[in-house]
């Protein structure tokens, strides 16, 4: 492959929203995805309890 077929401008591996140019180190991308998951997990898990206080599974009857 020559150089003339890879683009000059950078791909999907540079960092989104980094001013400085300057690429991210694996701790800190995975400080992020972290921290995205944990967003997530939260909302998920409110979304299932305010799901199981109307939810019409209710369990107490099946028994």
């Amino acid at each position: 492959m020559s150089e003339e077929s890879v683009p000059p401008q950078g791909g999907p591996a540079d960092p989104p929203g980094d001013p400085t140019g300057r690429p991210k180190g694996l701790l800190e991308q995975m400080e992020e995805l972290m921290a995205a998951l944990n967003a997530d997990l939260s909302a998920l898990d409110a979304d299932l309890q305010a799901a199981g206080d109307r939810g019409p599974g209710d369990e107490a009857g099946l028994g």
